[in-house]
């Protein structure tokens, strides 16, 4: 590891010491609110482990390679939180938390890209290519498409609804398919997530290095990922929060820590391209590859993940998709647009409290 810089190994060090304190307390008995704290800070390090890996790997290949590397390998916590939450029984946790991604990704994380971006335009407005925010609102509508008719089927008793999970393993099929057909053409796009390429001074770490905080990071999400669920209920209990919150709020930013920090720092320096395509990638990702893998994935299980929500969901998660199509459609935003998008998220975090 002698290629990493101070500061990069510092912050290893950082990650090494909660990933190893996480396990201590998770198979020591320690009490579950620490034990659930540490695990959360572990989970994030990693995700910063897994991101910083990724994106050195994706250099070698392009920019839009490296965009989708990252919010494909930045979700590996998330998928592994989900697994192992399905394998327990949290169900609830386990959904909430996928469509959380998509809220907190959708939401809080653009509105504070847009809000960041915005104040250091010269002009207050933050421009960027509309093709990959079109692209990703079309596959969030294209899920929310499939929840919505489940959701309709059940409202009016159809008697499809007696089916939700042989639909919801087609819709999972149907969307992977879709996705495939996009992210093929995108990747050999020029055009897709064409951060400022001239800014970059190439890889800065050897392949072997990279690879190998890729599988470090990788298999110490897998672990982490145990410990956060197993000391997830009984927190939630001793907190008097809800199931829904705990998925929607607490889960889905812990496990989006990459596209959180990326994100904003990008926006920051004013890199508006780069920093829409992190965000908007995960949604993608989210909406069109993790959820229905992890639909997939959870037949093997005895409780099964399906794309039946509570109405409530539902409405928000369409309310989202438009909501994103109209803000970002244009190629600009001001900060006033990213302001309403976390207000929309701040609503829907205070009502997941009171279920």
């Amino acid at each position: 590891m002698a290629a990493l810089g101070r500061s990069e190994r510092i912050v290893l060090g950082v990650v090494a010491l909660f990933t190893v304190l996480a396990g201590v307390a998770n198979y020591g008995g320690w009490p579950s609110g620490l034990a659930f704290a540490l695990a959360t800070v572990a989970l994030a390090g990693l995700a910063h482990v897994v991101g910083l890996a990724t994106e050195q790997v994706g250099r070698r290949f392009g920019p839009a390679v490296t965009g989708v590397l990252q919010s494909t390998l930045g979700n590996l916590p998330e998928l592994f939180v989900v697994v192992f939450a399905l394998h327990d029984g949290e169900v609830v946790v386990a959904q909430t938390s996928i469509i959380g991604s998509l809220f907190a990704n959708a939401l809080l994380v653009l509105g504070v890209v847009i809000v960041v971006g915005a104040r250091v335009a010269p002009d207050g407005v933050m421009r960027f290519k509309t093709k990959l925010p079109m692209d990703t609102s079309t596959l969030l509508l294209l899920t929310s498409f499939i929840i919505v008719i489940i959701g309709l089927a059940h409202a009016s008793h159809d008697p499809a609804s007696r089916h939700v999970r042989e639909i919801s393993t087609i819709g999972a099929v149907a969307l992977l398919l879709v996705y495939v057909s996009w992210v093929v053409p995108y990747l050999r796009s020029d055009d897709a997530a064409e951060a400022e390429a001239e800014d970059e001074e190439g890889p800065a770490l050897p392949m072997s290095v990279a690879v190998t905080l890729l599988v470090i990071g990788g298999a110490g999400s897998a672990f982490v990922s145990d410990w956060f669920v197993t000391a997830l209920r009984p927190t939630i209990d001793a907190l008097h929060v809800s199931d829904a919150f705990a998925g929607i709020v607490i889960v889905a930013i812990a496990g989006n820590a990459v596209e959180n920090f990326a994100g904003v720092l990008l926006a920051s320096k004013g890199k508006s391209d780069l920093a829409i395509s992190v965000v908007k990638n995960s949604v993608a990702q989210v909406a069109a590859f993790l959820y229905p893998l992890l639909v997939l994935i959870s037949l093997l299980f005895a409780h099964q993940l399906t794309f039946a929500l509570a109405p409530v969901y539902i409405g928000t998660l369409l309310l989202t998709s438009l909501a994103v199509w109209q803000i970002t459609g244009d190629g600009e935003a001001v900060a006033f647009e990213g302001w309403a998008l976390i207000a929309i998220y701040a609503i829907l975090a205070a009502l997941t409290l009171y279920e």
